[in-house]
């Protein structure tokens, strides 16, 4: 199918006092019916979520009782929604829930890639070591998935199969909590090797919502997303780390605002406060934009006191620099693109 998504002016890149390129951005916040607060361009196209519906995919576990059975705390199933930096403490806990479970490191079918985090990667090739399937940054979701199969009775075996007793569980809460129905070209295979599904901004946002408040959803359903969202709250630095900026957002809201990333320039937040859920797409894919467009989405809604703006203001104007260190440029929102597209209508 055609590229059917649009985009308002969002995201500018700035090359000393000039634009060098500029991002576009669809965007869409709306409460738990679907009533919409707020559009920016094409809200009714489907997208992928990708890792931005781990807390949903966590939520599903979380349901049939995972926690209980194997003694899992908020900072297992904060990790389950992650997309981890791969640190020591995140390899560490997945390693231990795996122990817990019954699995092995073999057992997962995420693949291997070095940590995210240089710092982390850097001290495991100082040491001579390679990275392992628990640095991948989706390592807490698949032990979360192997805990789940392992809950139900089925195989640790074909776990990433839609066809695997999880996986329709898990394709099951997603699609509740959405009101959407994944099959044909809204259903694919993630990087990590899961089903991964597309549903459009409003329905994204809708889940988010659903999230924040805990309405429009059955109360068994309601339970487990309220476990996830207050596991994330609590827990931020296990659903990214260090430097990450959903981590770093959680912390500075006090876990008012819970959100999450996913690849492809997509970002999702459930705002507590407002009752609302917000959702995003760079529409070129492009990482760098999402925090600067996020965060002029979430000030327009009014979801960001004073104080959490200035400790984000890290990841609302991120510096550009030459190979040599020298700050060359910046990374930032058009001022006021918000009003003035939604204005625009």
């Amino acid at each position: 199918m055609f590229w059917e998504l649009a985009g308002v002016p969002a995201v500018a890149v700035r090359r000393g006092a000039r634009v060098e390129s500029l991002h576009q951005v669809a965007a869409c916040a709306a409460g738990v019916d679907g009533e919409i607060v707020l559009k920016l361009g094409t809200v009714e196209t489907p997208v992928f979520l990708r890792s931005s519906a781990k807390p949903f995919i966590a939520a599903a576990s979380v349901r049939e009782g995972v926690l209980e059975r194997f003694g899992f705390g908020e900072r297992e199933l904060a990790v389950m929604c992650a997309s981890h930096n791969g640190e020591p403490g995140h390899v560490e806990l997945v390693a231990s829930m795996l122990e817990r479970i019954g699995a092995r490191e073999a057992d997962l079918a995420c693949g291997a890639h070095p940590p995210s985090y240089e710092p982390a990667a850097a001290a495991l090739a100082a040491r001579g070591e390679r990275p392992t399937q628990l640095h991948n940054n989706c390592s807490g979701k698949h032990a979360g998935i192997l805990a789940l199969a392992k809950s139900i009775g089925a195989p640790f075996e074909g776990y990433l199969e839609p066809s695997h007793p999880a996986q329709r569980l898990i394709l099951a809460m997603c699609e509740r909590v959405s009101d959407d129905v994944f099959e044909g070209d809204k259903l694919a295979v993630d990087g990590c090797g899961i089903p991964v599904y597309a549903t459009t901004l409003r329905k994204a946002a809708v889940s988010f919502a659903r999230l924040a408040t805990l309405r429009g959803v059955d109360d068994a359903d309601a339970s487990a997303l309220a476990r996830v969202g207050a596991a994330m709250a609590a827990e931020p630095w296990y659903v990214g780390g260090t430097g990450r900026f959903d981590t770093d957002l959680m912390r500075a809201s006090r876990g008012r605002i819970v959100c999450k990333a996913g690849a492809e320039g997509v970002h999702c937040d459930a705002l507590l406060d407002a009752g609302l859920g917000v959702a995003l797409k760079v529409l070129d894919g492009t990482r760098r934009a999402t925090p600067p467009a996020t965060l002029a989405v979430l000030d327009a809604l009014h979801a960001l006191e004073p104080g959490v703006r200035e400790a984000l203001r890290q990841h609302a104007v991120v510096p550009v620099k030459n190979v040599g260190g020298r700050v060359v440029g910046e990374v930032a929102a058009l001022e006021g693109f918000v009003s003035k597209a939604a204005a625009a209508g």
